[in-house]
């Protein structure tokens, strides 16, 4: 019942035509740097967290009421665990998406999927390269015409079990 009540209410953010008029200021090629906080899951080990930073890229289009766009970003995290043995620690993670959004006043709520890559080391034996799916909901914020902030919430989940939470802040400019 819960997950109707959200469907519902995401919908009608989208049929409000008042919104359609304010999607373009959502638009056009974007950069940011993105800063927070990373936890890794794998399994038989404690999940390591740590601080997540990196820059974002990204291009917006307004169709309708609602905003479509592309976006890649790299990242790297400080997370990192040692167990009886060699350290084991996040190295860069990289992201190729979409994103789909609707304008609430002076923000923008959407939600994103893509593919991401990361790179998981594990010192003194190499490391390994992991494919995976990236999902995500975010809320940005318009400071001015061409500036804004926004936060969002990610999941990743990658090959051997490996998974990702993701708690993110940005300031980006849009040109």
């Amino acid at each position: 019942m819960k997950s109707y009540v959200l469907a519902a209410a995401f919908a009608a953010c989208f049929a409000a035509p008042a919104m359609a008029q304010e999607a373009s200021a959502f638009t056009g090629f974007r950069v940011e740097g993105l800063v927070g906080y990373d936890n890794v899951g794998a399994p038989g080990i404690k999940n390591p967290d740590g601080f997540l930073y990196g820059v974002g890229v990204g291009y917006d289009i307004a169709a309708g009421g609602a905003v479509i766009g592309i976006e890649a970003d790299v990242t790297d995290s400080t997370a990192k665990i040692k167990l009886a043995g060699p350290d084991i620690e996040t190295d860069r993670d990289l992201y190729v998406g979409a994103r789909v959004g609707t304008v609430l006043g002076s923000g923008l709520l959407y939600a994103k999927a893509g593919y991401t890559n990361a790179r998981i080391e594990v010192n003194g034996f190499g490391g390994s390269n992991e494919d995976g799916f990236r999902l995500g909901l975010g809320y940005e914020y318009a400071i001015s015409a061409k500036s804004f902030v926004k936060v969002e919430y990610r999941y990743s989940n990658y090959e051997a079990d490996v998974s990702r939470n993701q708690a993110v802040a940005a300031f980006g400019v849009r040109f």
